[in-house]
């Protein structure tokens, strides 16, 4: 069984991320680049099919300039058997439809019977690329899943994902797209065996020319980004606990017209 896993690589959660000159990209000097949280536990729910099958393919793909690399290594080294890069600067722009198209057509190309992504990116939180792929496609689609369950035949997947009270279960035939949240797994750290091995695995750069597309005007662009304004001091309010209560409740009231 042959299963892809979608990643995007994102800044550390840690880094504190400034706006750039031109106002409509980040200042990325300084900046750690990760493998997005949610596309971990999409990687790992992978390798735990192959590992709990016996068999089968794990292949992740990346989108973007020549650090992405760095993260398909990283995949490759939590257990990946191989990556493919799409770089292109025909894709420097792209929103999340060109992404998804680019990653449409090299899913064509590769023809596996499940592919795996994570909810979102934690960068710009769009969430929507699963949901264009899978439309793409053709296939069928289920997002925020925190159980699968895939049959012996691979021939159906059972997912499920939490709702208020309890779990939502779909059955899925297979080919589909599944989108993994937090609780799916835990993700593995990579050993230095698997470290070393990345090494020698392969990760393929792909062109857009490869993929029989040409670049086209992103519709969704970046107007402008702003910083969030300077969080507020705290305000401590004195008293005793009836006068402190009736004081807050009137803050709460008249001044940050919360209640």
């Amino acid at each position: 069984m042959k299963i892809l896993v979608t990643v995007k690589q994102v800044p550390d959660t840690a880094t504190q991320v400034k706006i750039a000159a031109d106002g409509k990209t980040i200042d990325t000097t300084g900046i750690t680049w990760i493998v997005s949280p949610y596309d971990e536990f999409a990687v790992e729910e992978a390798l735990r099919i192959k590992e709990k099958r016996g068999q089968g393919e794990v292949v992740a793909v990346s989108l973007g300039p020549d650090r992405v690399k760095e993260v398909l290594r990283s995949c490759l080294a939590m257990g990946c058997d191989r990556a493919i890069h799409l770089n292109d600067p025909a894709w420097a722009a792209a929103d999340t439809l060109a992404t998804a198209k680019a990653l449409a057509a090299a899913i064509k190309q590769e023809g596996p019977q499940l592919v795996l992504c994570g909810r979102q990116a934690i960068d710009d939180d769009m969430g929507a690329v699963a949901a264009q792929l899978a439309e793409l496609l053709g296939w069928p689609c289920a997002y925020w899943i925190m159980e699968e369950a895939i049959d012996a035949d691979a021939k159906s997947v059972r997912a499920a994902r939490q709702v208020e009270g309890g779990l939502e279960v779909f059955d899925l035939p297979l080919p589909a797209v599944l989108a993994a949240q937090k609780g799916l797994n835990e993700p593995r750290y990579p050993t230095l065996k698997g470290i070393m091995g990345a090494k020698k695995k392969e990760i393929k750069d792909v062109k857009a020319a490869d993929l029989g597309l040409t670049s086209e005007s992103p519709q969704l662009s970046i107007v402008g980004l702003q910083a969030l304004p300077p969080r507020p001091p705290g305000r401590i309010i004195a008293g005793d606990v009836p006068t402190a209560v009736k004081e807050l409740v009137r803050a709460l009231r008249e001044d940050a017209k919360a209640i």
